[in-house]
Parts: structure tokens; C-alpha cells; sequence
């Protein structure tokens, strides 16, 4: 249940920060009003990090930036090293062995 949650809110999220860059790359050439930089780094670090990167390539998008060009893999791998522990606390009990711990104290 909750992987299957987990799995809708990282697709919407990748969606829409996809979208995000494209839209900000058309306003861009448009000399229109533009999305912060902040807040796109945020829906890529709330998530959307995958979104993030496809939308630099596709889009052709913020690629010179420092900020994105580094940023944005960076907090990629920083959610694949937080997943890959996580799983490995489900896997191995750790999180079960913390509760019982817990539990003991009171």
C-alpha cells in the first residue's frame, strides 16, 4: 500500500517538475514572467529530481547554470542514498529493532 503511494506521489511530482522546466524555458524566450530558480530546485529536491534533469535535457533548459548542472544530480543522488538506506533498514530490521528499543525504554 504505502510503496504503491510512494510510487504515484514520485511519478505526479516527476510530471510536474518536467513540465515546470519546460514551461519556464518557453517563458524565457518569451521574455515573460519566470519561475524562481528556488522553487524549481525545490520540486526537484521535494522529488522531482528525475523531472528536473529529463527537463534540462529535453527542454534545453538552465544547463549552464552551476546551481542546476551540479545541484540538480546531486540531490538525485542524495534521494538514492536516502531510499537505498531506508530500504536496507526494512530489509534488515533496523527500523524493528529501534521500535523494540523504544518500546523497552517505557
Amino acid at each position: 500500500m504505502i510503496f504503491s503511494v510512494v510510487l504515484i506521489y514520485l511519478a505526479a511530482i516527476n510530471i510536474v517538475t518536467f513540465f515546470l522546466y519546460g514551461i519556464d524555458k518557453w517563458k524565457a524566450k518569451r521574455s515573460k514572467w519566470r519561475i524562481e530558480e528556488a522553487t524549481l530546485l525545490w520540486w526537484a529536491a521535494f522529488g522531482g529530481s528525475i523531472g528536473a534533469l529529463l527537463g534540462m535535457k529535453v527542454w534545453h533548459h538552465k544547463t549552464q547554470h552551476k546551481k542546476f548542472s551540479w545541484g540538480v544530480p546531486a540531490i538525485l543522488i542524495a534521494q538514492l542514498l536516502v531510499a537505498g538506506m531506508i530500504v536496507y533498514c526494512i530489509e534488515y530490521g533496523v527500523i524493528d529493532h529501534l521500535i523494540g528499543c523504544f518500546a523497552a525504554v517505557e
